[in-house]
């Protein structure tokens, strides 16, 4: 499934247009991101939990040409089910 398909989806269930449905996804996708570049957390009851995780800098080796090479620190979003979906899957 994607984002077209989620936003009829969205229509279809809600009753609107695929304009607002599209509008009302945004929205809710970014406010995640938003509140993950602040550092919290986004906790979805019976789905899931999003955080953000640092990742610090680190050497890393081109495979290629065994040179070492620095990886700079950055941020990387991690998502973990719920109990509620996990058992809805199996």
């Amino acid at each position: 499934m994607n984002k077209v398909a989620l936003v009829e989806k969205l229509s279809e269930v809600m009753g609107s247009t695929k304009v607002e449905a599209e509008r009302a996804l945004d929205c809710i996708f970014d406010s995640i991101v938003s509140t993950l570049k602040k550092g919290e957390e986004v906790s979805i009851a019976g789905f899931g939990k999003f955080v953000s995780k640092a990742k610090p800098a680190r050497m890393a080796r081109n495979p290629k040409t065994g040179e070492q090479v620095k990886v700079a620190a950055s941020n990387a979003p991690k998502f973990t089910a719920a109990k509620a979906l996990k058992e809805a899957l199996n």
